[in-house]
């Protein structure tokens, strides 16, 4: 349980590290579907197709594997 819990840990933190320098060449969040907005000087993203798009390429990636 606690090799799961450590392994979980570590995945999350990496990808915390690695997502804002992939997220630059991915062009994660600017395409046609996701919807982007500024309120009060703030800018929102909500990446409704970049998140269906990835989800459907890690499902692939598990099948194949």
């Amino acid at each position: 349980m606690f090799k799961w819990i450590l392994t979980l840990v570590l995945a999350i933190f990496l990808l915390g590290l690695v997502t804002p320098h992939l997220a630059r060449f991915i062009r994660f969040g600017q395409l046609p579907g996701d919807m982007a907005f500024r309120w009060r000087g703030r800018a929102y993203t909500f990446p409704f197709a970049s998140t269906l798009i990835f989800s459907a390429l890690l499902w692939l990636l598990s099948r194949l594997l």
